[in-house]
C-alpha cells in the first residue's frame, strides 16, 4: 500500500511521513532527497542549472541508494555515485538549486522510475510534489498537506536550527519558500498540485500529532 503525501516546502511532510510510518509499520520514501542528490551532485561537478542534457544525466546514471537502520522506517542517509551526501544535500545552496533541477523532464523521468521501483516492494509512506499525481496515481490513501507562508517558513527555521544546516535566517528561509513555491507550481514538468482524489490538510493551526492522527485515520479506513 502507498500513502501519497505531497505538499509544498515547509509544510512538514518528511517529519509526519516518519510518525506516519512507525505507526502503521510502513517504510519512509522521501523523493526529496532524490532531488536534492542530483542538484548537490551537479553543484559540486560545476554544472550549469540551465544545463537540461548534463542534469537528465546525472539522474539516469549516478545511482542514488538509501543507508537503512532495522526498526526504522526512515533511512538513516543517502548516497549517490557512492558518495554519502546526508548532511551536504540538506544546504542553503542545495535549497536553492534543486527547484530548477527538479524542473527538468528527463530528470523526473529517472527518479520516477527509481520511485516506483521502490514502492513496489512493499507498504510505504512516499512524501514529495507529486506523487499523488504523477509517481503513484493509483495510491490508496493521498494526502496534500500544506500550511501558511509564514509557518512553514518558522518550521522551516527551528528544523534547519536543529539538524545544524541551512539556514535560520527568518526572512531568507521565508523567501526561499516563496520562490520555490512559484517554481514548482509553474513548471512545465509534473507542477505541485493536489490529487483530484487527494484529502487537503491546512496543518497551520495543527500540532503535530493531531495532523499523525488525522492521515493515520485516513489510511486506516483505506484499508479496512
Amino acid at each position: 500500500m502507498i500513502i501519497a503525501i505531497d505538499g509544498p516546502s515547509g509544510a512538514g511532510k518528511s517529519t509526519v511521513s516518519v510518525q506516519v510510518a512507525e505507526r502503521l509499520g510502513f517504510s519512509c520514501l522521501d523523493t526529496g532527497a532524490m532531488y536534492r542528490c542530483v542538484a548537490w551532485f551537479a553543484v559540486q561537478e560545476g554544472v550549469a542549472l540551465d544545463d537540461v542534457e548534463r542534469l537528465g544525466d546525472i539522474a539516469l546514471t549516478k545511482p542514488i541508494r538509501f543507508i537503512h537502520e532495522a526498526g526504522n522506517p526512515k533511512p538513516v542517509g543517502v548516497t549517490i555515485d557512492g558518495i554519502e551526501a546526508t548532511r551536504e544535500i540538506r544546504t542553503a545552496e542545495v535549497d536553492r538549486a534543486v527547484s530548477a533541477v527538479s524542473a527538468v523532464p528527463a530528470v523526473r523521468r529517472a527518479l520516477v522510475a527509481q520511485q516506483q521501483a521502490i514502492g513496489a516492494e512493499g507498504d510505504y509512506v512516499v512524501e514529495g510534489r507529486d506523487i499523488g499525481t504523477a509517481v503513484f496515481p493509483d495510491a490508496a490513501c493521498k494526502v496534500f498537506l500544506t500550511a501558511s507562508d509564514e509557518v512553514r517558513a518558522q518550521r522551516r527555521v527551528e528544523q534547519n536550527r536543529q539538524r545544524g544546516v541551512g539556514s535560520t535566517d527568518y526572512e531568507t528561509v521565508l523567501q526561499d519558500i516563496l520562490r520555490r513555491d512559484e517554481l514548482d507550481s509553474k513548471r512545465e514538468a509534473s507542477p505541485l498540485a493536489a490529487a483530484a482524489d487527494a484529502v487537503t490538510i491546512d496543518s497551520s493551526s495543527m500540532t503535530f500529532q493531531q495532523v499523525v492522527d488525522e492521515i493515520c485515520r485516513l489510511a486506516r479506513e483505506k484499508m479496512e
